[in-house]
C-alpha cells in the first residue's frame, strides 16, 4: 500500500513539472523570423531561424567551408516570390523554394530548390534545383551578431537578398519584369470602357513612358473630378517633364489652391516643392506679367 501511495505521488509530480514546463515561454536560441517585403507588384517573404555568434568563429568553424548550410538554423529557410523574378540572371517562377548555400571563403555557392524542407546534406538532392549560382563574398565594417537576410537596396524593378553574418555580407540579386505585364494590361484596360486614366498617367510619369500620352491621361481624370488637386499635382509634374513649366507652374497653383481650401498642407508642401524646383531649372523663364 506505501508502495503504491509513493508511485502515485512520483507519477503526480512529473506529471507537474512536465505541464509547468509546457507552460513556460522560454526564448528560442536561435530565433525564427519571418521577413514580408512588397516588391515590384507582389511580394518577397522570407522564412528563417536565426543563430547568432556568441563569441564563436562562424564560417570556417561552425560553418564550415564548402559544405551544405539550411542558411540558418532549425528548420529549413525558405523563401517566396510572388511574381516571376530573375535571381542572379537564373529565371525562376513564382512560388516558395528552399534557399540553402555552400559558404566559401571568397565565393559562396548558392542555391534554391523545391524542396521546402531539406536541413541535412543527406538530404538535400541537386536534381531539385531551381536554381544555382555563385556569389562573391564582401567584407562587412560592422560586426553582425545575429545572422540576418534583408531585403535592401529596394526599386521598382529589383533589390538586394542580403545574407550578413559576422563581418560577411553575400548579395543575392533579384529582378522583376513588371514592366512589360503592366504596359500590357494598362493598354487592355484603357481600351475599355471603364478606364483608369489617373493610374495610367502616373504610372507612365513615374517610369518615364510617354509623357504627352500621359498628358491626355491626367486631363480626362481631371474632367471627371476637377477638384481632386493630388491630379492637377501629377498633371503639373507632368508639364514639367515636358519642359512646359509655365503650363506647370499655372497648374501647380490650381492643386495648391484646392489642397488649401481642403485644408491639406501635405499638398501645399509639395506644390511649393515643385515649384522651387522649376524656378531653379536654368530654363525656365518666368511667365509675364499680364496688363490689367
Amino acid at each position: 500500500m506505501k508502495k503504491t501511495i509513493i508511485l502515485t505521488a512520483l507519477a503526480a509530480s512529473l506529471f507537474t513539472a512536465r505541464v509547468e514546463a509546457q507552460s513556460i515561454p522560454f526564448p528560442q536560441p536561435s530565433p525564427t523570423s519571418t521577413v514580408s517585403q512588397n516588391f515590384a507588384t507582389s511580394k518577397i517573404e522570407i522564412s528563417y531561424s536565426r543563430p547568432s555568434a556568441k563569441g564563436r568563429k562562424i564560417f570556417g568553424d561552425v560553418v564550415p567551408y564548402g559544405k551544405f548550410w539550411r542558411t540558418g538554423a532549425n528548420s529549413a529557410t525558405t523563401v517566396l516570390f510572388g511574381e516571376d523574378v530573375k535571381v542572379n540572371g537564373i529565371d525562376v517562377k513564382a512560388g516558395k523554394y528552399g534557399l540553402i548555400t555552400f559558404p566559401g571563403e571568397t565565393e559562396w555557392t548558392v542555391v534554391l530548390t523545391k524542396d521546402l524542407t531539406v536541413t541535412s546534406a543527406d538530404a538535400y538532392k541537386q536534381e531539385n534545383d531551381v536554381a544555382r549560382f555563385t556569389v562573391m563574398v564582401e567584407k562587412n565594417l560592422n560586426y553582425v551578431e545575429t545572422f540576418t537576410i534583408d531585403p535592401a537596396n529596394m526599386r521598382n524593378d529589383a533589390c538586394d537578398l542580403m545574407l550578413k553574418w559576422e563581418q560577411v555580407i553575400v548579395r543575392i540579386k533579384v529582378m522583376s519584369f513588371y514592366d512589360e505585364r503592366l504596359s500590357k494590361q494598362i493598354t487592355d484596360l484603357m481600351s475599355k470602357d471603364t478606364r483608369p486614366y489617373s493610374g495610367a498617367a502616373n504610372y507612365y510619369y513615374e517610369n518615364n513612358k510617354d509623357l504627352n500620352q500621359a498628358l491626355i491621361w491626367i486631363n480626362k481624370s481631371l474632367e471627371a473630378n476637377p477638384k481632386a488637386y493630388w491630379n492637377w499635382l501629377l498633371k503639373a509634374k507632368i508639364q514639367k517633364g515636358l519642359k512646359d513649366y509655365a503650363g506647370a507652374m499655372e497648374t501647380s497653383n490650381k492643386s495648391m489652391e484646392l489642397a488649401k481650401a481642403d485644408n491639406d498642407d501635405a499638398y501645399v508642401k509639395n506644390n511649393e516643392k515643385l515649384q522651387a524646383e522649376i524656378k531653379a531649372l536654368p530654363d525656365y523663364v518666368p511667365a509675364k506679367t499680364k496688363k490689367k
